[in-house]
């Protein structure tokens, strides 16, 4: 036997036996790198596409058996089956319910006053359709965070409601899962991402140490100057003393010098916005001749919504 055959014999043990042990993220610091890079790109890609800002998080990286992984998703998710030819692999994304309900609203205009949908039926064709459309940005934000380490194409194939038909390879093979977390109208849901561990060995050795131009250490002069630029932002503020919800007819209606009653007095709280976001909670007064405002409480978005689906 030569060397050169040798050779191959030695590398193929290795990685078998790779493969066997299953990758130590710890020793893999650039996914985290890597992922993170891509909930940047994913809020990116869809700012465009909706007026509500959606925030996506990287929540963990995890390791375990494709079956085990996707069984947590059973009956509560859509998956997207990618191809990418340069790994000789096939990957999974997947959108669990809430995050589905949430895009959805998100993408066609909502502005979260109405509750969260809260119903175990199928997904519609307008919910997988407007899944597909998400996949396709999701395609291109992990061509973007892999071409870190990868000059790799992500290949949109095909879309799944049934996790047992979302076929990667045998189902009890090792796979890396990431999940992400999406905040988007005071609400939000889960992404994942699996890889089988097969696809990502032959990059071990990159993955295992942070490139140049990644480093996370802070720059405290860089820190301090952003510090300062932020605090001298200009922020245009809005006081709202009442609102009030009329059929479109009746503003049709509306006549000039008519005069539409609020049911506000002196002593009822003004909620004062930034950037269309509640902020505040004021009392309104006087002074030198001119209005004020005088802060009292923070606002909690959260309660406020939980306060408002219970008043209904």
């Amino acid at each position: 036997m030569d060397n050169s055959m040798s050779q191959a014999v030695s590398n193929d043990i290795r990685d078998r036996l790779l493969d066997a042990a299953g990758l130590s993220l710890d020793r893999l610091p650039m996914l985290h790198v890597i992922f993170d890079r891509m909930a940047t790109y994913c809020a990116d890609n869809l700012r465009h596409l909706s007026a509500s800002p959606s925030y996506f998080s990287l929540s963990t990286i995890e390791s375990g058996r494709v079956s085990d992984i996707l069984e947590i998703y059973e009956a509560n998710a859509v998956a997207g089956v990618f191809n990418v030819p340069e790994w000789d692999s096939e990957i999974l994304v997947g959108f669990d319910r809430d995050f589905v309900f949430t895009m959805v609203e998100v993408l066609l205009g909502a502005d979260g006053t109405e509750p969260p949908v809260d119903d175990e039926r199928g997904f519609t064709n307008i919910e997988m359709r407007i899944s597909m459309a998400i996949f396709e940005q999701v395609g291109k934000a992990l061509q973007a965070s892999f071409s870190m380490v990868s000059d790799a194409r992500f290949k949109f194939e095909r879309l799944e409601t049934r996790m047992d038909f979302a076929v990667i390879g045998r189902r009890n093979n090792l796979a890396v899962v990431s999940k992400f977390l999406l905040q988007a109208l005071n609400r939000g849901g889960e992404m994942f991402v699996i890889i089988p561990q097969s696809a990502l060995n032959p990059m071990r050795q990159t993955l295992a140490r942070v490139l140049s131009g990644d480093n996370s250490t802070r720059d405290p002069r860089w820190t301090e100057q952003i510090r300062n630029e932020v605090s001298r932002t200009e922020v245009k503020l809005r006081a709202v003393l009442e609102e009030r919800e009329m059929a479109l007819g009746d503003i049709a209606d509306l006549k000039i010098g008519q005069v539409i009653e609020l049911q506000a007095t002196p002593r009822s709280r003004v909620k004062l916005e930034g950037n269309d976001q509640p902020l505040f909670w004021c009392r309104l007064g006087q002074s030198d001749g001119s209005y004020m405002l005088r802060v009292e409480d923070y606002i909690d978005q959260e309660q406020e919504f939980i306060d408002d689906v219970l008043s209904r």
